[in-house]
């Protein structure tokens, strides 16, 4: 009768193995985005300051793939707010993200924990 209770252990404890290690693999992307959209928005940021405090008058080109198209100044502007507004929100969804990772590996473990728990009470 203890062989088909250590067998569901065993089973229990490789899966929650996999999924741990799963798990820290999308967690350790996670902080690689973030980290990524952090220096983008830092980037745009520091360009906004340096355009802001040009003349109205400046010309502004804007690279787009091999070319390089003449804008104005609160267009170029726009477009740094826009990429710094879209890095925020992809940095907290992928917090999110990764908060919800954390708590699901959190909970398979408190159930492998109540698992042994009852194997020890038997």
């Amino acid at each position: 009768m203890a062989a088909p209770v250590d067998l569901e252990l065993k089973k229990a404890f490789s899966e929650l193995q996999a999924k741990v290690m799963d798990t820290q693999q999308k967690v350790k992307l996670a902080d690689l985005q973030i980290e990524q959209l952090t220096k983008t928005k830092k980037h745009a940021h520091l360009t906004d300051t340096e355009v802001m405090m040009l003349v109205d008058e400046t010309r502004m080109y804007e690279g787009v793939g091999r070319m390089f198209i003449l804008q104005p100044k609160g267009v170029i502007h726009n477009q740094l707010l826009e990429k710094q507004r879209i890095a925020e929100e992809k940095i907290k969804e992928l917090e999110q993200k990764k908060s919800y990772l954390e708590r699901s590996v959190k909970e398979a473990e408190d159930n492998i924990r109540e698992m042994l728990m009852a194997r020890r009470a038997q």
